[in-house]
């Protein structure tokens, strides 16, 4: 595709058809990851509730990385979108290659200083002394991945801003379904215990991103990977922060939200523990529709809002909203109904069960009203308004959550544990309706052209 069908296909092609071919793409690579990210914990329950939970403890780790990941990759993916609606190519690929390799770097010191205090990390992570073993093992390997998490998030954010996110989709695909076939060879086969499921893992990410980085090296898209494109700058770098820094709050934050949160349930013992962090993975696979919608709703919200095409631009966020509840009405409904079930997958035991089902119900209350407040920060962001993102962003993972962790479990007990995430899930969407209501309304008319 040259620029200007790319231009002509971002910019005149219908926007709830333009949005549903990104957004599948998308929808089906992050619901691949989070079966991968599941698989873990499937095959890891027949270990013990200790190492269930370990994996729990260990996906805070695995957020950190994440969160520098999408830093770099949604703020170096936004700009590129909007330079290429304005038909800058040159610049496009400066922050391509920027990004990318300040990614790799932060993904290897992020490991390095990991693997060098794994002890004292693991132990602010949230394990107590029976999960820390298994913790231990696990994250070992998860930091031998770190710089393949951290750059395979900014090659799959620069495809889906591009408009590729069927390359994107590739690339995550291929690495989830090996790590499930992984899991199941290394821990049932070999006898690896949570070793193997930390090793298939690790493996998983760095084939996902040699299969990432092929469309870069077959010049398939216009942006670029090459060291002949890096041109250091702290204006570039500081719009990739800037702009990205929403995803690095909202990531940050989460890493902080599960830790606080394995602390307070780890004093009601391993089986709190492993209850949050199973509905916590259920919960983000519930949430991947209405985080693929929004994603898809990236690209096309940032290239029109740089073509001066703000119609378009509002026309695609309330699509996006509108489907998005739809589909979260559908699932809260099942996840309530059968809640229990989903948490035997997991672990079968009465008191993980117990805890789980009623912190997953309370979860599927607040999905319904999820919508608002994720695609609003997608919104914010893809347009370069990143002060206004990263508040939205912390209000869901940290400034209403943290707060309400400690409180509701220090007057509650364990019920305040439990009911903790879904309140603040609610209390974020209320306060983000009137940011994008008051945007909207400010949008002016689309530039001729």
């Amino acid at each position: 595709m040259t620029q200007q069908e790319q231009y002509e296909r971002m910019t005149r092609t219908p926007v709830h058809h333009l949005i549903c071919s990104l957004a599948v793409p998308t929808i089906i690579s992050m619901l691949v990851t989070n079966i991968y990210n599941m698989a873990d914990t499937y095959f890891v329950s027949g270990l013990g509730t200790s190492a269930s939970a370990a994996t729990g403890v260990v996906f805070g780790l695995m957020a950190i990385l994440q969160a520098f990941g999408f830093m770099f990759g949604h703020g170096a993916g936004s700009h590129i979108s909007r330079r290429l609606g304005a038909r800058d190519v040159n610049s496009a690929r400066t922050y391509s290659t920027m990004s990318f390799y300040l990614s790799l770097a932060a993904g290897a010191v992020i490991a390095v200083l990991g693997i060098a205090f794994m002890d004292p990390s693991m132990r602010l992570l949230g394990s107590t002394d029976t999960i820390l073993p298994y913790a231990r093992d696990y994250a070992f390997y998860i930091l031998i991945a770190g710089p393949a998490f951290t750059s395979s998030c900014v090659m799959n954010n620069i495809l889906r801003y591009e408009g590729k996110a069927f390359y994107a989709m590739i690339g995550l695909t291929s690495g989830g379904i090996l790590n499930i076939f992984g899991d199941a060879f290394l821990i049932n086969v070999l006898h690896m215990g949570i070793s193997g499921a930390g090793l298939s893992t690790a493996v998983s990410q760095y084939i996902s991103m040699i299969i990432l980085a092929v469309p870069f090296i077959r010049g398939q898209v216009q942006s670029s990977l090459s060291p002949r494109y890096f041109r250091f700058s702290w204006k570039t770098m500081g719009d990739i922060v800037y702009v990205g820094f929403p995803s690095l709050m909202r990531q940050g934050l989460n890493a902080v939200s599960t830790m606080i949160l394995n602390s307070c349930a780890g004093v009601y013992g391993d089986a709190a523990v492993a209850a949050i962090s199973i509905v916590n993975r259920i919960m983000m696979f519930m949430l991947c529709v209405t985080i693929g919608i929004g994603q898809g709703f990236q690209p096309v919200s940032a290239f029109n809002y740089g073509a001066g095409k703000f119609s378009r631009v509002k026309e695609g966020f309330v699509f996006s909203l509108k489907l998005s509840t739809i589909l979260m009405v559908i699932a809260a409904v099942a996840g309530w109904i059968w809640a229990p079930e989903l948490i035997t997958i997991f672990r079968d035991d009465p008191e993980v069960i117990e805890i789980g089902t009623t912190a997953m119900q309370i979860r599927c209350i607040s999905l319904v009203f999820l919508p608002m407040s994720v695609n609003g920060n997608m919104l914010f962001q893809s347009i370069g308004k990143g002060g206004t993102a990263t508040f939205l962003a912390a209000l869901r993972s940290g400034i209403i959550l943290i707060p309400l962790v400690i409180i509701l479990s220090a007057l509650f007990g364990l019920g305040g544990l439990e009911v903790s995430q879904g309140i603040s899930e609610l209390i974020a969407s209320i306060i983000s309706t009137p940011f994008c209501v008051a945007f909207l309304h400010r949008l002016p008319a689309d530039i001729p052209g």
